[in-house]
Formats: structure tokens, C-alpha cells, sequence
């Protein structure tokens, strides 16, 4: 049976990372939030957000991503484990590595558009 609503072999992978990072469910605070925004009645009666504390180190997320709370519990832990990552041990997760590539492709355009424009000015 699923913790989540995710596939197996994410929860898998979920359930690994925060083995190898050493983040415990019992380490974890966890409530239920109402959603904000457009929804209607539908919004007023669910807590599908999810809020999600880390009590050692006070990281704090919030995830309303989702309708489902058994998905945002899913995601509330994938974006735990990486905020983790990222703060307190210093690493790059996927998504940083993903974010620094594209804005060196940025960059590298912006120069050959600079090169560009100066080697037209001058003829």
C-alpha cells in the first residue's frame, strides 16, 4: 500500500533520500492547512495544504500545489528534503544544477548578442 499518492517507485525514492539524509518522520511536524485562493465551498471544507516543519534544523515548508493531500504530503517532503540539501548541507540538488545551466546559456546568448551588435556598429 502507498504512503502517498505517487507512484511506487517515487515513494521509493522519497523514502531513500530521506533515509540518506538522515530526516526522520518522527523528527517532522505536520498539519493540515485549509487552501486560499479560488476553490468555492469545495476550498472551505478541505485541508488539502499541507505544512510540513523539520523541528532539529526549523526549516518550514508549505505545499497547496495539488488537490490531493496525499500528493502534497508527497511533495511537502520531496521539497523538505531538498530545501535540506540546499541550506544545510551545502549541496546542489537537481533542480539548483538545472537553474545554473540554463543561466549560463543565458549568459553565453547575451555575449554573442553583444559581439554581435559591436562587430555591426563597426562597419
Amino acid at each position: 500500500m502507498s504512503l502517498f499518492g505517487a507512484r511506487p517507485e517515487k515513494e521509493r525514492a522519497l523514502l531513500e533520500l530521506l533515509e540518506r539524509l538522515d530526516l526522520k518522520e518522527s523528527d517532522m511536524e505536520e498539519k493540515f492547512i485549509r487552501g486560499s485562493g479560488r476553490g468555492g465551498q469545495k476550498l472551505n471544507k478541505t485541508s488539502s495544504c499541507v505544512y510540513l516543519k523539520h523541528l532539529p534544523t526549523g526549516l518550514e515548508v508549505k505545499v497547496s500545489r495539488e488537490r490531493s493531500q496525499s500528493m502534497n504530503r508527497f511533495l511537502a517532503r520531496r521539497l523538505l528534503a531538498e530545501k535540506y540539501q540546499r541550506e544545510i548541507l551545502g549541496l546542489k540538488t537537481g533542480r539548483d544544477q538545472k537553474n545554473e545551466k540554463v543561466k549560463k546559456q543565458k549568459q553565453r546568448r547575451k555575449r554573442r548578442c553583444q559581439q554581435s551588435e559591436k562587430d555591426d556598429s563597426d562597419l
